[in-house]
């Protein structure tokens, strides 16, 4: 009896353990291959969140990829232009594996921006 009641006490302190969520985690990684690293989870951390930015355009547009356990799921997902930047999260064993790449920079909104820039340059008489 007792060494069934400690076989069920040893199986229930490891269990917490041995289902820690695991990510994938970087920081300002500028490619998805540099973002293998693996970590376990704090118990309070229940989500895997992966965050891409992008900013600049044409041969200065710049890509930033970021994962990390997180305790809670954040959706952003901002996109003005010459800047942009997608989250997304997952619940599972290592599930931010690929990066967030739905997020590109609009060339119409910089188009846009552009010939707002302008239109306000001309109209102060410069």
């Amino acid at each position: 009896m007792k060494i069934s009641l400690l076989v069920v006490l040893v199986v229930a302190l490891c269990t917490d353990f041995a289902f820690s969520l695991k990510c994938f985690t970087c920081k300002d990684a500028t490619s998805n291959i540099q973002c293998f690293s693996m970590t376990t989870c704090a118990d309070h951390e229940k989500f895997c969140l992966t965050s891409y930015s992008t900013t600049g355009y044409g041969k200065d547009l710049k890509h930033v990829i970021n994962k990390k356990c997180s305790t809670y799921c954040p959706e952003v997902n901002l996109n003005i232009g010459i800047a942009s930047i997608a989250t997304s999260c997952c619940d599972s064993h290592l599930c931010n594996i690929s990066g967030a790449s739905s997020v590109k920079t609009s060339y119409t909104m910089i188009a846009l921006a552009v010939l707002a820039s302008l239109t306000c340059i001309f109209r102060m008489g410069f």
